[in-house]
């Protein structure tokens, strides 16, 4: 039985299919006995980018949609069952890749008739991969003791294993950096990180796992956050799971200014201003390496709200509307964040972390520091919107 079903990523001519520029389309299984009297088993809400429109499914409407506009009407669709999860991906060429927990098949553009060839039965690679069992994803019910993802956790594997990979990316620039400070890994000289914001710590335990015991680097993890109950569960399972290099303890980040001497920072959704003082930590303390997803960033859309903005401003189309304005505040502290630490000597590169359908909150700024700084540097975003911003205020020290 399919318990839910995402679409995102519509074509341009979406509104001649269906009707309305929908950009996304969530349905999930209604439980209630009278839902299933009257056939009506699933609750769908088409989204549009200004209204949400409601509709009452049943089964065989459901399969009917999807086998419609999977992969044609949406390019993205994530199905999930009792048993597995299915994500039906298009590409612009109109080939359509079906992926059945982790098994990839290969799909005619036209019709849901899968062909066989170089792409079938494939296993996406993962870095850590289905059915493993790796003790930390057992432990925080990711895994089955026989390496199974748990169906409800398959978008928890894919995000640990999708910023697995982007720390991956930079861990030679990490090492190189080291090598040129004349400062080689040893285990009496580890590759230091710290995780801010660290909450139940899905990540933290990742990254030692996969550079302990996957790449065999010597490292020291640490973990902050504020919740006192998250980080006696962290210790507590760090000591059961016998992981002498990750330790955890409660803290505020804006007021940590403990010498870790880090290589790579980690702040993971550190919320509003404390993603700044996570970012201007790693600064002051030269990590070679920086790994963000920032999270609510109210700051410069709570200043622009106090405002009044000329109608002949460049950004007053931008600021008119509560929605567009949130984002685009969010955008552009991101922007400003980015080139902080480009003027601080830092590589910078925005990626997507995850797929938007899965959470909006899916920027991920990474930074390597290879660069000398420029002291002169000097926002013109910040000048045209009047506005402060945290990182930068603080970089001015």
């Amino acid at each position: 039985m399919i318990l839910s079903a995402t679409f995102s990523k519509p074509v341009k001519n979406i509104s001649e299919i269906l009707g309305e520029e929908y950009t996304r389309v969530k349905i999930k299984l209604l439980t209630s006995s009278l839902a299933a009297s009257k056939n009506e088993n699933y609750f769908a809400e088409f989204y549009t980018k200004k209204q949400v429109f409601h509709k009452k499914m049943s089964e065989a409407e459901l399969k009917e949609f999807i086998d419609t506009h999977a992969g044609t009407t949406f390019k993205n669709v994530v199905e999930r069952t009792e048993s597995e999860e299915i994500t039906i991906l298009a590409n612009k060429k109109g080939k359509i890749r079906r992926i059945e927990n982790g098994k990839l098949k290969i799909e005619n553009s036209v019709g849901n008739n899968f062909v066989g060839g170089d792409g079938a039965n494939k296993i996406k690679k993962y870095l850590l991969p289905e059915g493993v069992a790796v003790p930390f994803l057992v432990h925080l019910g990711v895994m089955t003791a026989e390496g199974k993802i748990v169906n409800s956790k398959y978008d928890k594997f894919r995000q640990i294993n999708r910023f697995l990979e982007m720390l991956d990316d930079v861990l030679n620039d990490v090492l190189r950096l080291r090598d040129d400070e004349k400062h080689p890994l040893s285990e009496n000289s580890p590759l230091n990180i710290v995780d801010f914001g660290s909450g139940k710590s899905y990540l933290t335990f990742a990254v030692q796992h996969y550079l302990t015991e996957v790449k065999k680097i010597p490292a020291q993890i640490f973990g902050l956050d504020l919740k006192k109950d998250v980080i006696a569960y962290c210790n507590t399972l760090a000591q059961k799971l016998n992981l002498k290099n990750l330790s955890f303890a409660v803290g505020d980040i804006a007021s940590f200014d403990e010498e870790k001497h880090p290589d790579i920072i980690i702040t993971l959704h550190a919320c509003d201003t404390a993603t700044d003082y996570a970012l201007d930590y790693a600064i002051r303390q030269k990590a070679k390496a920086i790994l963000s997803v920032p999270c609510c960033q109210h700051e410069i859309n709570s200043q622009l709200s106090s405002k009044s903005v000329p109608t002949d401003s460049p950004f007053a189309s931008l600021l008119k509307y509560g929605l567009i304005k949130e984002r685009f505040s969010a955008l552009a502290t991101d922007a400003i964040r980015a080139e902080v630490l480009e003027s601080k000597g830092y590589k910078v590169q925005i990626l997507e972390f995850i797929e938007e359908s899965a959470t909006p909150k899916n920027l991920l700024i990474r930074a390597v520091r290879n660069k000398a700084e420029n002291p002169s540097f000097k926002s013109s975003l910040l000048d045209t919107l009047q506005v402060h911003q945290t990182l930068a205020d603080l970089g001015k020290c």
